[in-house]
């Protein structure tokens, strides 16, 4: 595994990062359990919140230093380089700002002098990936940093200058050594990590092999973990939704972090014939309208795919798709510039028997599907090993609630793309994974739940719920 820059719009090598030596991952080690015993854990909430609200105004205050990383590193849109900076700024404010209440001891109502605390359980490891380098980590950091763990982050291998960024941010807010940790670390080191006894949960964001390889390993030493591995997510438009907004919405859900995005809109599910017909030149006509370019350029409306890796494997989907029936209605083809181009793709008549109807698109490439009825349209939203996010348009917007009851998804949404804010909670289920990020759910899946029950002194030894015959 190396860690390197290359620029996505040049395709040329910037930067290269030497992997952590065992000797220093050691180091590291013992200074987060150092850290967490002796420091973290003893902070007040107010000390805590402090750092990581300075950690937020910093986000803002450098926001075009740190956007610039990410267009360097991923090829992300400077606006939407951009809006991730704030929103990931967002997230470390509102659990600065909330942690107070979220960790209040909670009396238990119908056993009084029952309360239940909540409280860390030491170091946590987070895996996470570069479609959004700082979000990824603010989702993990936010939560577990203020409720008083302490994080070590293996970050993904192209993006190390997002990761240095990051880890820096946090010094540079006040937080003692140990307390949050970026390791380049190796597989094989990773593995090491989660079986080290001091680490107590590991949280990843990644593919469904990645995931399962960290969930079997962190299973064998009973370790808990959190899992978000993707998604197929299907957006649905009923025949009475209004066209051109939600067409606007189709795109952007669709080719947001030029389609990057594990909660983007990937399959296009149209109710009526007619209405399909309509959809589908409406979306090839924004498709085609897309600009390639610099994305550092404010012009530009189609960035590259953040590395050749995903280039090739959209373009090998794309061509299985082909073989195996699916048309291309626009696209699917390299763009001949440097960097790692490909043209915005609409993959239609795909069939139930090719692959491609249960995998994920990873990019510009959007799978279409015209059905007769509802019933259909939420059986093929249904119709796939994933279960991240979801869609529906329509203008009777309790008619789309009940129907979002009917998906098979961890968040549905309703008149809009699949978004993402620090107060709402995020996952999945199937094969998208487990666990939940953001929002106060969020902030309880690494901790202790306590429970502290005290009685008056010189009670029964049953406390009391003493048996009536006592």
């Amino acid at each position: 595994m190396t860690y390197q820059t290359i620029n996505p719009a040049t395709g040329k090598l910037i930067a290269t990062y030497a992997n952590i030596a065992d000797q220093d991952l050691k180091v590291a080690l013992d200074q987060a359990n150092l850290a967490f015993k002796s420091t973290w854990r003893e902070c007040s909430i107010t000390d805590r919140a402090k750092i990581i609200s300075t950690a937020a105004n910093l986000l803002r205050k450098r926001s075009k230093e740190y956007a610039n990383h990410l267009t360097l590193e991923m090829g992300k849109l400077t606006n939407e380089a951009q809006a991730e900076v704030n929103l990931s700024a967002d997230i470390l404010d509102y659990y600065a700002r909330n942690a107070g209440h979220y960790l209040q001891p909670r009396k238990l109502a119908e056993s009084p002098g029952a309360e239940l605390h909540l409280e860390p359980i030491g170091i946590l490891l987070g895996i996470t990936p570069w479609n959004f380098p700082y979000y990824q980590i603010a989702r993990i950091a936010g939560p577990q940093l203020m409720v008083g763990n302490v994080l070590l982050l293996k970050h993904a291998e192209n993006v190390p200058q997002s990761a240095l960024a990051f880890a820096r941010l946090i010094v540079e807010a006040g937080a003692p050594p140990g307390v949050y940790t970026n390791l380049f670390a190796s597989v094989e080191q990773v593995g090491r990590i989660i079986e080290d006894p001091r680490v107590r949960g590991v949280t990843l964001t990644g593919s469904e092999r990645a995931g399962a390889a960290v969930a079997e390993r962190a299973g064998r030493s009973l370790k808990k973990s959190v899992l978000e591995m993707g998604g197929s997510d299907p957006l649905i438009v009923l025949e009475d939704a209004p066209l051109e907004t939600t067409l606007d919405s189709a795109l952007f859900g669709r080719m947001f972090a030029t389609g990057q995005c594990c909660v983007g809109t990937k399959r296009i599910i149209v109710v009526g014939k007619q209405r399909g017909k309509e959809f589908l030149d409406g979306f090839l006509q924004r498709m085609m309208a897309l600009k390639a370019g610099d994305p550092q350029d404010p012009d530009t409306t189609l960035g590259p795919l953040a590395s050749e890796k995903t280039l090739n494997i959209l373009l090998d989907q794309i061509a299985l798709a082909k073989r195996c029936g699916g048309k291309v209605a626009i696209g699917g083809k390299r763009i001949d510039r440097p960097g790692f181009y490909l043209e915005p793709t609409v993959l239609t008549n795909i069939e139930q028997d090719n692959p491609i109807y249960t995998q994920e698109l990873f990019g510009p490439v959007a799978s279409f599907y015209s059905v007769t009825n509802e019933k259909e349209a939420i059986n093929l939203a249904n119709a796939t090993p994933f279960g991240l996010g979801a869609s529906i348009f329509t203008a009777d917007t309790e008619h789309g609630r009940k129907l979002a009851e009917k998906i098979e998804s961890g968040m549905v949404f309703v008149n809009q793309p699949v978004w993402t804010a620090a107060e709402l909670p995020f996952g999945g289920v199937k094969n998208s994974g487990y666990g939940r990020e953001l929002s106060e759910l969020g902030f309880g899946e690494f901790v202790n739940q306590k429970l502290i029950h005290v009685v008056p002194s010189g009670s029964s030894a049953w406390g009391r719920s003493a048996p009536a015959n006592s």
